[in-house]
């Protein structure tokens, strides 16, 4: 561990990024050192062999499943699958007891059958030539060149794993709190009473979130988000609520108070009364890229009725990857040229997997320890998150870090909780952070001027079919799904509403949860994001 480094850095910048596999965007990058998937590998389905393979589409044509039951499959394989669910299968939401739901051995073998036959995202399933594309990995120095430049100039983990196998949003709340509560799964309908009025405002933690923990050390933090959706190449627009921060699903963390990042590079800039940099009173950033077309996005005809989540930076599958590429670049060049350059940490990461094949097998991990899943329901088949999630990328980014370093320390998300804690004092959230290995080990003691001021533009995809401009339609009437991300982000707008009401005195929780009961549609969805955003505007 490098003690200059670490006394050095005043700030930490976290952009989490969304559902990809390590291989699937570094495997073929070529860079020295690093552990990727060997040449061969390969999953079966239904008679068919697909191999690993390079380059990967541009976008996916239908969105590869990675709920908790379909990482179990492509994991554990199909048969594992069938066998666990004779055993354990339950109603998810009603399930007090374990019927023995010990998690399969993980071979690897079922991302293929998972992709050709999941339909946990309702966006259909891939027609039989583009099954293997789910085992395809990014050419990344002609697809990717902004992240891959900074793989190459700066560090590269190749052990980092998502904090269990499921998706996105218990992954992501383990970046803020060490744990998800026990939750494993997606949010659904239905559950909006216990996160709004029996736990309180928000998704709650035992010992509270990391922000809590700053604010009780008396240190401060940003948060931001590419709210305008500036960086793609065909921004969704606003009614189809990409701007809504999933961070803010957390108690104590106000939507209002997710900064719009064109504030980024001002703030960064400004200097306090005595000429020294003002930001470094803020030592932790948590960025949010823009989520897209989460509603009123329906799939093509005959391709189910969940959203698209086209035309946002996040990189989500069935988006290309440019204005993922874009935010990457302008936060990047914001803090390379900023005052805090010289005594800061950008960690790139990614929340989940998202389906993509990954030849790394998940090790074991220390469970939270904080709740047990049957008190708060979201927890699908006992999951004791006593496992890692699959392997996602992970660029670490200083003038403190060697150019080309490849890492192999095993981290997860709660690494990132744990380089902030060692720094500052701060005693660990759970279990999971005390245990998990911190960043600061890769540093070095000495400062390198080589460092590039400006990065390569994102690579344009050619245009396509799948590639036209998202816009509502006809079937704005369809019906919403009942849990995922779409329904996360109305829980947002749900807990901000509640929260407003509480702070002018307008009406109860109960009768604002009643109403929200009654969205059913992606025109109602769409509707209540453009009363809760003039509601916001009004602030």
């Amino acid at each position: 561990m490098s003690d200059v480094a670490k006394a050095a850095i005043t700030n930490i910048f976290v952009l989490m990024l969304e559902n990809h596999s390590f291989d699937n965007m570094l495997g073929r990058s070529k860079i020295d050192g690093l552990r990727v998937a060997p040449e061969g590998a390969s999953n079966s389905y239904n008679g068919q062999n697909y191999q690993v393979k390079s380059p990967a589409p541009w976008c996916m044509t239908t969105d590869p499943g990675h709920e908790y039951l379909d990482a179990l499959q492509q994991l554990c394989g199909a048969d594992a699958l069938a066998t666990f669910l004779k055993k354990c299968r339950k109603e998810a939401r009603t399930f007090i007891e374990c019927a023995g739901c010990t998690y399969p051995p993980t071979d690897l073998s079922g991302f293929a059958s998972s992709y050709a036959t999941s339909v946990s995202e309702d966006t259909g399933t891939p027609d039989a030539p583009h099954i293997g594309d789910i085992m395809a990995c990014f050419d990344t120095k002609e697809q990717l060149p902004v992240i891959y430049t900074l793989a190459q100039q700066y560090a590269v983990c190749d052990a980092w794993h998502s904090s269990l196998p499921g998706p996105t949003w218990p992954n992501r709340f383990f970046v803020h709190g060490a744990s998800s509560s026990g939750m494993n799964i997606s949010p659904g309908f239905g559950d909006e009473a216990e996160w709004e009025v029996w736990r309180g405002l928000g998704f709650e933690y035992e010992k509270g979130s990391i922000y809590d923990a700053l604010t009780a050390k008396g240190l401060g933090f940003k948060l931001y988000q590419d709210k305008d959706n500036d960086f793609s190449d065909r921004p969704s627009s606003k009614e189809q609520g990409g701007w809504i921060s999933q961070v803010a699903a957390i108690r104590n963390i106000g939507l209002e108070r997710i900064e719009n990042l064109r504030k980024f590079k001002d703030d960064i800039s400004a200097q306090d009364a005595g000429g020294n940099p003002a930001y470094r009173q803020y030592p932790y950033t948590f960025i949010e890229p823009n989520f897209g077309a989460s509603f009123f996005s329906p799939q093509p005809d005959g391709g189910g009725k969940g959203p698209r989540y086209t035309g946002g930076s996040s990189q989500h599958p069935e988006d290309n990857c440019y204005g993922g590429e874009g935010l990457i670049k302008f936060v990047y060049e914001t803090i390379r040229n900023s005052p805090v350059w010289e005594t800061s940490m950008l960690i790139i990461v990614y929340d989940e997997h998202g389906g993509f094949y990954d030849s790394a097998f998940p090790p074991p991990a220390v469970p939270p320890g904080d709740h047990v899943h049957s008190e708060r329901k979201l927890n699908e088949y006992c999951f004791d998150f006593s496992m890692l999630g699959v392997r996602v990328p992970a660029v670490i980014v200083s003038p403190w870090v060697a150019k080309g370093h490849v890492d192999h320390t095993l981290f997860d998300h709660s690494s990132v909780l744990a380089t902030l804690e060692r720094k500052h004092g701060i005693g660990p959230l759970t279990k999971r952070d005390a245990a998990a290995n911190d960043l600061w080990a890769m540093l070095g003691d000495t400062i390198r001027a080589d460092c590039p001021t400006t990065l390569p533009n994102p690579m344009l995809p050619p245009r396509g079919p799948n590639y036209e401009t998202i816009v509502p339609d006809d079937r704005h009437n369809d019906a919403l799904p009942r849990s995922g991300n779409a329904v996360g982000f109305l829980h947002v707008l749900l807990k901000t509403e509640i929260e407003l009401a509480q702070k002018c005195g307008g009406r109860p929780p109960e009768e604002i949860i009643a109403d929200f009961g009654k969205i059913a549609t992606h025109a109602d969805a769409s509707a209540y994001v453009a009363k809760i955003g003039a509601m916001l505007d009004e602030l």
